[in-house]
């Protein structure tokens, strides 16, 4: 999971619009992100719920934890289009939110660890392997559409980097189900699980830090005023 990728990086020649000859381009560059991430949306709520489902039945915590990361960035990607057009005072209230939903994430899988490593239940490698890959192609998948918006403003920056990071996510959860295969034990599963964990804790504290950051900076125009 690259839940650290989410951390929006400072990019201020992007913040506003350009205006060339009367043409907007980040008006244009808006226009054309949206359907790119309107699929990358969709691609990812699905294999959340693919995921989710073989999770349980496969008892693995490394594809409940991806499962649940899909469940984050569709969220990411929706709320990327609600701020897509919207000043920097708003993106950075969103990445604030998803920050504190990350952390959460990453205590949620933290628990689901420590249960699963006490209950010693075993994942079935076959499944994890199969879904991994699934889920590999569509983060590559999304990773592809995305790559034109690698070099936009924070916001589209964030959320490619994200999908480009959780396809290396979805490498250890394949290394994870070759793991319990060979050695017929949980251990594998549990430590990719583990590292999830960490990652988003984290990368929730990256996003925080930088979006009250972004929010700090917004402020001093108003101090002025006053």
């Amino acid at each position: 999971m690259g839940a650290s990728c989410c951390t929006p990086s400072h990019n201020h020649s992007h913040n506003h619009g350009h205006n060339h000859g009367g043409h907007n381009h980040d008006h244009d560059h808006s226009n054309a992100a949206r359907p790119a991430l309107w699929i990358a949306l969709i691609l990812n709520a699905g294999m959340f719920v693919v995921e989710l489902g073989a999770g349980l039945t496969a008892g693995s915590t490394s594809l409940l934890a991806d499962s649940a990361d899909f469940l984050g960035d569709a969220a990411n990607y929706g709320l990327a289009l609600a701020v897509l057009s919207m000043a920097l005072a708003w993106r950075a209230r969103v990445a604030l939110l998803k920050g504190v939903t990350m952390g959460i994430f990453g205590l949620w899988v933290a628990g689901m660890t420590i249960n699963h490593a006490i209950a010693g239940t075993v994942p079935e490698p076959a499944t994890m392997g199969v879904i991994g890959f699934a889920a590999l192609v569509v983060n590559v998948l999304v990773t592809v559409i995305l790559y034109r918006f690698r070099t936009g403003d924070s916001n589209m920056r964030a959320v490619w980097i994200c999908s480009r990071n959780d396809a290396l996510g979805n490498l250890a959860v394949m290394a994870a189900a070759s793991g319990v295969f060979a050695t017929g034990a949980a251990w594998p599963d549990l430590a990719v699980a583990a590292f999830m964990a960490i990652l988003a804790l984290w990368g929730s504290a990256q996003v925080i830090r930088h979006a009250s950051s972004e929010l700090r900076e917004t402020r001093p125009a108003t101090s002025v005023a006053e």
